[in-house]
């Protein structure tokens, strides 16, 4: 037991500390959490902590699931739940994959690919920018209203309009997290180039060959092993969002406020929808994959090496895909809605986190990326090491540094790995 959360599943001869640990990070967290983690391709932790309380859990929306599906289902190592922007480093495979292929070229223009894209000043404007977060379209609307429900999930609408819009800053010239428009941006030039959508894609070539339970549109299928998400807190109102960014020097009609605020609103409406069948069943592949910590653990050991005979990525890949990007610097003043890590900069690679102060993961060398509320992905090349994390309460705060869940045992994990291998 972990003040209340009762710890199951697996882990290898010689990672018992690594339980432990997850189980005291455990401890005072009123959701549920998953922790696996892969060693050169072999899984060896499996754990889910099935915590004690769901207070303020929204009621999910099960009504189009079955008859059998009232409430949310039990939780355990099957389960399975939002991702968050730990998405857009399913995107960033899938984009890695075609470029691996040969069919995508990261540092060409994206009108190459997608024609109408070099409207309104960007047609210089490269792929790489919208893997790094540099191509200035940080919102789907440039008022602070956003784009709301129902046409947040109206796919093709959304890249009309992206394609249309004049960016905020010169693209490549400044970083500014893009929380939603990723996943559509570089979504949208995966589907030009495959062929089918970033969700379809990433099934078919990804998940499918490693038999993942990962998704980016959760099938009907899968709908009952869904168990909802839950905030701690309240969300920041558009008055207070308003507020924190006078106070950083930025006026209300300033169209960097406006373009933060619609993100926020475009993010908390993306959140709600999550909420219900059909916003799951929706490709949102900025924030809205679905899946357990176990598939994500897998997927990312399929980067740095070879699991059960597959292997997505090659070193030379790998190696590209976590070099710190170049002008990477924030715009004046720093947003503080860019997943900041204390220092003022965030650190990114083509398309995933790197190691910074609020989110150190595997060590150096180590890439993957976070999600809100607490979810994290990771791969160290180096040690070997792959490790996935899904949590259900929304708890986690950027800024505030890394997540007291995360303290005890990303340090267990580490040390596991440097003993001798186990039968």
């Amino acid at each position: 037991m972990a003040g209340g959360a009762t710890v199951s599943g697996q882990v290898a001869p010689g990672w018992e500390a690594v339980r432990d640990a997850f189980a005291r990070g455990q401890a005072y967290d009123p959701g549920s959490a998953q922790l696996a983690v892969h060693h050169h391709g072999r899984l060896v932790v499996d754990l889910a902590a099935a915590g004690p309380g769901v207070a303020g859990r929204a009621p999910v929306d099960r009504a189009s699931a079955g008859p059998e599906a009232v409430g949310p289902a039990p939780y355990g190592t099957e389960s399975v739940g939002v991702l968050m922007s730990v998405t857009k480093g399913l995107v960033a495979v899938c984009a890695h994959l075609l470029s691996r292929r040969g069919m995508l070229d990261l540092d060409a223009p994206v009108a190459r690919y997608w024609p109408e894209f070099a409207a309104a000043g960007k047609g210089a404007t490269t792929v790489a920018d919208l893997l790094t977060h540099r191509a200035g379209l940080p919102s789907f609307a440039s008022d602070a209203a956003g784009v709301g429900l129902p046409g947040l999930l109206d796919w093709d609408s959304r890249v009309t309009e992206l394609a249309a819009m004049r960016p905020l800053w010169e693209p490549g010239s400044a970083f500014l997290y893009h929380a939603l428009t990723y996943g559509h941006l570089a979504g949208e030039v995966i589907r030009r180039v495959s062929g089918v959508s970033v969700g379809a894609f990433f099934a078919a070539e990804v998940a499918a060959p490693l038999g993942l339970d990962l998704w980016i549109g959760l099938p009907q299928e899968a709908e009952h092993r869904f168990v909802p998400q839950f905030s701690v807190r309240p969300e920041p109102t558009q008055e207070q969002i308003r507020d924190l960014l006078a106070g950083l020097g930025l006026s209300p009609a300033d169209p960097l406020s406006l373009a933060l605020r619609a993100s926020a609103a475009e993010l908390a409406a993306a959140t709600a929808a999550l909420m219900t069948r059909q916003g799951r069943a929706a490709e949102l592949p900025g924030a809205g994959g679905i899946g357990n910590a176990r598939s994500l653990s897998r997927l990312y050991a399929a980067l740095v090496g070879t699991v059960d005979g597959v292997r997505l990525l090659s070193p030379r890949t790998v190696d590209r895909a976590r070099a710190r990007a170049p002008r990477n610097e924030h715009l004046a003043p720093p947003p503080p809605l860019d997943g900041g890590d204390g220092s003022g900069r965030s650190r990114f690679g083509l398309g995933f986190e790197l190691p910074r102060p609020g989110l150190p993961m595997l060590g150096a060398g180590s890439f993957g990326h976070a999600g809100a509320g607490g979810r994290l992905g990771m791969a160290c090349p180096e040690s070997g090491l792959a490790v996935g994390y899904v949590c259900t309460a929304m708890s986690w705060e950027p800024a505030a540094g890394p997540d007291p869940r995360w303290g005890d045992w990303t340090g267990a994990v580490v040390t596991a790995a440097t003993e001798p291998v186990r039968g």
